[in-house]
């Protein structure tokens, strides 16, 4: 009955999921992305966390350790036997045993709590596979966001490249310059157009990127909102190092010890043999008389004592310890590598956006006008529109550091709701 319940709650979870992630892609995909449906980052985190298969492969783990976990606490079947003396049957002897081994050492309990270790390290790598799904879902977001930039950026240079060559194009059919500049802005045209295709190239590419990641596909009219203007601030390093201890990394390592020394107390009661005890009946056809036999047999460690096994154990604890220290060192020099980063970017995006940008517009617009009037030549239109196109575009790569280095945060302490950051 208890396994008839279990497997009715299992299939309603997975009928559940099933419903969910439905629920999850005809939100996408239904009546409202003929019309342009906008997918926002709770939407795309929702469907990932309902459909990814990585993460359903990880979700099946937790099932996996508690199977362990039962059958460690299983004691050894009992052994029945039959042996015959002689094959005559007028003088036969027949012997029936029941066998019952005896662990001793406690090694039911070892095994319990290193299957009950194991089972809660499955828990912790359920909750690293969630928090590394957020950060790739918040990464592939991101991606179409600065793809749309991008085009949106390689769209307005060839509209100015176009106003360039019209204006080229008037100045030479008045006698007013040479066909060389025309030549040039022909070339820029080109150029731009080639920007263009590969920008267009590049949206395509993070769309299926963040299909891949939600595991569910994306309607062709599905638009992403725009990345706001204001970057959020990034948390200080303090606040993330006193809660080191708290993080999936970190606990899971430490986890990861608690495991060796179980297994290292499961070797060492290994040591001791178990005890087996045998109750039986025997009965000679020869005096036809029935007598009961009882039996113990015990292996003796003379000379496997399971030394070997426990030496390997006690090393992977060292391990395990060394591990741990590790995994502390690696997180704390990628969290202060990543604040630094994200606080860099954003005073670089602050200060594109404030000052960088309008004067290099500027520049553009007062070039341009120049060159109607014929006070400047066609190179110094170039150059200012390269100059505002090479600022946009550093702008956008400020911005896309500023997401990496918070999806790097991320990936290690979860959602960042808790530490005052916005999504």
């Amino acid at each position: 009955m208890p396994g008839l319940i279990e497997l009715t709650a299992r299939s309603r979870l997975k009928k559940t999921r099933q419903v969910i992630t439905v629920a999850c892609l005809l939100m996408l995909t239904g009546p409202t992305a003929a019309s342009g449906a906008t997918l926002t980052l709770d939407q795309a985190l929702q469907t990932a966390f309902a459909g990814n298969p990585d993460l359903a492969a990880v979700q099946w783990e937790i099932g996996i350790a508690e199977g362990d976990r039962r059958q460690a606490g299983l004691i050894p079947n009992p052994e029945v036997s039959w042996e015959a003396e002689d094959t005559r049957r007028e003088s036969r002897t027949t012997t029936v045993m029941l066998s019952q081994p005896l662990e001793l050492g406690g090694k039911r309990g070892a095994r319990i709590d290193v299957a009950s270790r194991a089972q809660d390290a499955a828990g912790i790598e359920l909750e690293r596979k969630r928090n590394g799904l957020r950060a790739d879902v918040i990464q592939a977001f991101s991606s179409v966001q600065t793809a749309e930039q991008r085009l949106q950026l390689s769209r307005q240079s060839l509209a100015l490249t176009e106003h360039s060559l019209r204006v080229a194009q008037g100045r030479i059919t008045a006698g007013k310059s040479s066909p060389v500049e025309g030549t040039r802005a022909q070339v820029q045209l080109s150029e731009v157009r080639l920007e263009l295709s590969r920008a267009e190239r590049d949206q395509a590419n993070a769309y299926q990127q963040l299909a891949q990641v939600m595991g569910a596909p994306l309607a062709v009219s599905t638009v992403v909102p725009s990345a706001t203007q204001s970057l959020p601030a990034a948390p200080s390093s303090t606040t993330l190092l006193e809660r080191l201890n708290q993080t999936a990394d970190l606990r899971l390592a430490a986890l990861q010890i608690d495991q060796r020394e179980a297994s290292l107390g499961l070797e060492k009661a290994q040591r001791i043999p178990d005890l087996t005890v045998s109750v039986g009946s025997q009965y000679s056809e020869l005096e036809r008389e029935r007598v009961n036999v009882v039996g113990l047999s015990m292996p003796i460690p003379l000379f496997n004592r399971n030394q070997g096994n426990v030496l390997a154990a006690a090393r992977r604890s060292d391990q395990a310890r060394d591990l741990r220290n590790a995994t502390e060192l690696r997180l704390r020099t990628e969290i202060q590598t990543a604040l630094a980063q994200w606080q860099t970017a954003n005073g670089e995006a602050s200060a594109f956006n404030q000052t960088v940008l309008p004067a290099a517009q500027s520049a553009v617009d007062s070039a341009t006008r120049g060159f109607e009037m014929g006070k400047f030549g066609f190179l110094d239109v170039l150059d200012a529109q390269r100059t505002l196109i090479s600022a946009r575009t550093q702008y956008i790569q400020a911005v896309a550091e500023a997401t990496d280095a918070r999806v790097r945060i991320e990936r290690i302490f979860g959602d960042l709701g808790a530490f005052g950051v916005s999504p």
